[in-house]
């Protein structure tokens, strides 16, 4: 069972995003490159921040790169950015993202009313995510 965060659970990740029909259709439109940042929580076991940047078009997620260089990841059309812990929130179904972005949970760099655009893409991104089988780094100590 992949652990997250980890390049394991992001292609796991990856592969259930470009096998939903539903991401599909909801993001047909949607062009971008997305920054995932999962800042650092050392007493939580992710001892430094870790940039993820993944590329989407067409429905599908056409590239995803695990532990990138925050450079090479900053220019992306979107970053969005929050604490471990408020990820798994997220993933676990705790913290509606949309509501997170609004309420600065999850902190968004980028245009966001593009991103609220395809509210339905971002909603089938976290069902996606919550469907990938996994742990959590937290509870493996």
């Amino acid at each position: 069972m992949p652990v997250f965060p980890s390049a394991e659970w992001l292609d796991g990740y990856v592969e259930r995003i470009n096998s939903s029909e539903e991401f599909e259709d909801a993001a047909r439109t949607f062009e971008a490159d997305i920054a995932f940042v999962f800042e650092a929580e050392p007493e939580n076991g992710v001892p430094a921040d870790i940039w993820c940047l993944a590329t989407f078009g067409d429905g599908k997620c056409r590239q995803a790169d695990y532990d990138v260089e925050q450079e090479s990841a900053a220019g992306a059309t979107f970053v969005i950015r929050a604490p471990y812990s408020r990820w798994k929130d997220v993933i676990e179904g705790r913290i509606d993202p949309i509501e997170g972005m609004l309420d600065g949970d999850l902190v968004v760099t980028g245009h966001l009313p593009t991103l609220l655009r395809y509210v339905r893409a971002t909603d089938e991104l976290v069902n996606l995510a919550a469907k990938v089988s996994s742990s959590f780094v937290d509870e493996r100590r």
